[in-house]
């Protein structure tokens, strides 16, 4: 029997009261990246949907890394904004779970999405000649819905177990809701093994991710070293990926390095930038290095600026 739901109705997000006397000015630029956040990632979804011609693998998973996008900074940005205005920032208590799911599995959604992204890369640099009778519609399908699937579940059985503690506080030194800091309140009788086991088998799950996408650069490198073909899509399709991948792996281990060993001297609005950098930096990043990088979009996109005219 769940015996927490009692106890604990709603937290504080307090990690905002710092910049309370720049709320306007913060408001107005976050409203105004969030836009434009928006207009990037609508406007590729638009261009692949629209063009017959990039209803192709690579761009429906570049598809998929839009939508992904587009719900994660959904699960914070207006919120947030809305905390901006006002007096309390107060979040329910089913509330927080939710964002702390959303934040979550976008994150690792993201991961996952650039997983299969490479696996893509290698079956169609490195096996050419089976690559679209093995990349089917199908197959496909299957694919995108396991970068998905995958981390609802485990987040859904994450939120699960963190729902059934009893917590004795419901004060955040966060401007969004964290599980680690949900489970950081529980009551000291709690049990918070269950947690702990799942939270290091989601890592290990993950790391298994990145050790996959290392792998399957290892062979398109040294299948790309051998012909200037090769070499030449390589440069045109994989270091988009490879840019995105490394932006994404360096701002999250920066944020989990920080979360780990980082002092709590650090200003309050340092700390929240810092926690808040994967919410900033791929999601308006990534649709404008595939849109600029890669040929066909960048035409596309071209072609309607001008007019429609080829």
């Amino acid at each position: 029997m769940m015996e927490n739901v009692s106890s604990v109705r709603s937290f504080v997000l307090s990690g905002i009261n710092e910049t309370m006397n720049y709320r306007i000015s913060i408001f107005s630029l976050t409203l105004l990246y969030y836009c434009v956040i928006l207009f990037f990632n609508i406007s590729l979804i638009a261009v692949i949907i629209t063009d017959e011609n990039l209803h192709e693998p690579m761009y429906i998973l570049l598809y998929s890394f839009c939508i992904n996008g587009l719900y994660g900074t959904t699960g914070f940005y207006p919120k947030f904004l809305l905390d901006l205005l006002s007096s309390s920032q107060e979040i329910s208590y089913e509330g927080c779970l939710l964002q702390a799911f959303v934040m979550y599995s976008f994150a690792c959604c993201d991961l996952s999405i650039l997983a299969v992204m490479a696996y893509d890369r290698y079956e169609a640099i490195c096996r050419p000649l089976h690559y679209h009778s093995f990349m089917s519609k199908r197959r496909l399908c299957q694919l995108v819905c396991f970068s998905w699937l995958t981390p609802f579940c485990i987040f859904s059985i994450n939120v699960m177990l963190t729902s059934r503690l009893k917590l004795c506080g419901s004060n955040m030194q966060k401007i969004f809701c964290v599980n680690w800091i949900i489970v950081k309140l529980v009551c000291h009788e709690a049990d918070t093994f269950p947690n702990s086991v799942f939270a290091y088998l989601t890592i290990f799950i993950y790391v298994f991710h990145g050790f996959f996408i290392i792998w399957t650069y290892m062979h398109l490198v040294r299948k790309c070293a051998k012909s200037k073909d090769d070499r030449v899509k390589f440069m045109q399709t994989c270091v988009p990926h490879l840019i995105s991948l490394i932006t994404f792996i360096v701002v999250i281990l920066f944020d989990l390095m920080y979360m780990r060993f980082g002092s709590a001297d650090l200003p309050q609005s340092l700390q929240n930038f810092i926690s808040i950098e994967f919410l900033l930096i791929p999601p308006l990043m990534n649709p404008l290095i595939y849109g600029f990088k890669l040929t066909k979009i960048r035409n596309r996109i071209l072609c309607l600026v001008r007019g429609g005219r080829k």
